[in-house]
C-alpha cells in the first residue's frame, strides 16, 4: 500500500538536498536552550520545519484513520485534521513566498 504522506517526503528531501540519513539526524538532533536560531543555517531550519510539517500531516492522517475505525473520538479527529490543515496551508504559503522570491531574483538585471 502506498502511503500518500510519506511519498511526499522525497520531493521535500530533494528540494533541500537532504538525504534520508541527514533527515534522521535532523529528527534526532536536539537544540540546546542556549542555542539560538542565528547559529543554525537556513537549510537546517527549513528542513526541520518541513520534517515537523510532515509529522503533523502524518498524525492527522493517522487520527482520521483511527476515527473511521471508531477508535478515536470525533473531537480528537477534528483537532488533528484541523492542525494538519493549518500546517499544510502554512507550508503552501512558505512555498509561495520562496517561489516569488526566486522569481524576483531571476528577473534582476546583473
Amino acid at each position: 500500500m502506498i502511503d500518500p504522506v510519506s511519498s511526499a517526503t522525497s520531493p521535500v528531501a530533494s528540494s533541500f538536498a537532504v538525504s534520508r540519513a541527514d533527515m534522521g539526524a535532523l529528527r534526532s538532533a536536539q537544540i540546546a536552550p542556549s542555542d539560538t536560531m542565528q547559529s543554525l543555517d537556513f537549510t537546517t531550519v527549513l528542513a526541520r520545519a518541513a520534517l515537523s510539517a510532515i509529522d503533523t500531516l502524518k498524525a492527522g492522517e493517522a487520527a482520521a484513520i483511527t476515527g473511521m475505525q471508531g477508535k478515536a473520538s470525533v473531537q480528537q479527529v477534528a483537532e488533528a485534521v484541523m492542525s494538519a490543515e493549518q500546517t499544510l496551508q502554512s507550508a503552501i504559503a512558505v512555498r509561495d513566498k520562496v517561489v516569488a522570491a526566486y522569481l524576483d531574483l531571476s528577473r534582476m538585471q546583473i
